[in-house]
């Protein structure tokens, strides 16, 4: 298992990266899409639809993504339904699992499509600012730095879980090393982007939330799992599961990251 997991790393590190920062914007915007839409595939499996139906919904949220993408105030809509449901989100997180009955099949769908398509126009339309390649590129680190430093911390400090009804293996100690994992990273990007000390300060602090909302986005697709009752979102990335196994805490963090440049930038 580790050895697939290594390999399918080594394979899908150079792509995600290439993917990300070396194509145009548009074709950059069709990619993200077909992951994203991947992910709903999966999710359709986690609401129990069968193949058929599933087709259906994946079609679905490709229309709702070209219509946010084409509608400009829509765009802002999605974000504020994202931002609410995720603070829904943490309440059914920390409720489980009395909250079970959220992850019935009709509410499912629904609030798939409120976590996949506000989470792609975040990625794409940061994409597309000024400085979108930086930014694209925190956003990264942040997740990615929230998943190792607690990997690592929980590993060597770990003792407390967090919330083991939802995911045994996440500790307290794990998520405060993630968190300052993401504080160096806002430290860093405060420097490089040469923010003023009250910008600094606010990107710090946007850093953390986007750290913990990731957090949650993995947590709620573990919640997802656990009542669905299987291991991986799916079997297409040997070793690692399923897309919404590799983007569960994206879907969370990018809505909440780009909300918050908003207010820093006006993106």
């Amino acid at each position: 298992m580790l050895k697939q997991r290594i390999l399918t790393a080594l394979l899908l590190a150079p792509l995600a990266l290439a993917a990300l920062f070396l194509l145009p914007q548009q074709p950059f915007e069709w990619v993200a899409a077909a992951v994203f839409l991947y992910g709903g595939w999966e999710w359709g499996n986690l609401c129990r639809l069968p193949s058929g139906l599933r087709a259906g919904y994946v079609l679905l949220l490709g229309v709702l993504m070209a219509l946010v993408g084409w509608a400009a105030p829509l765009q802002l809509i999605v974000i504020g339904f994202a931002l609410l449901f995720w603070l829904a989100a943490l309440f059914m997180v920390r409720g489980y699992p009395a909250s079970a009955s959220y992850c019935q099949r009709g509410i499912g769908l629904l609030m798939g499509a409120v976590v996949l398509v506000p989470s792609w126009y975040a990625m794409t339309a940061l994409r597309a600012q000024e400085q979108g390649f930086a930014l694209l590129l925190m956003l990264m680190l942040l997740v990615w730095g929230a998943d190792i430093g607690a990997y690592a911390a929980g590993k060597s400090f770990g003792r407390n879980k967090l919330l083991p009804a939802v995911s045994p293996g996440k500790t307290r100690e794990g998520l405060f090393g993630g968190l300052s994992v993401c504080v160096l990273v806002g430290l860093g990007f405060a420097v490089w982007l040469e923010l003023s000390w009250l910008q600094s300060v606010y990107l710090l602090a946007l850093s953390v939330l986007t750290g913990l909302v990731s957090v949650l986005g993995d947590l709620f697709e573990s919640m997802l799992k656990r009542e669905r009752g299987i291991k991986d979102s799916g079997k297409l990335l040997p070793g690692h599961g399923g897309i919404l196994d590799r983007i569960d805490s994206l879907t969370a963090a990018a809505p909440v990251f780009f909300a918050g440049l908003y207010f820093l930038y006006g993106v």
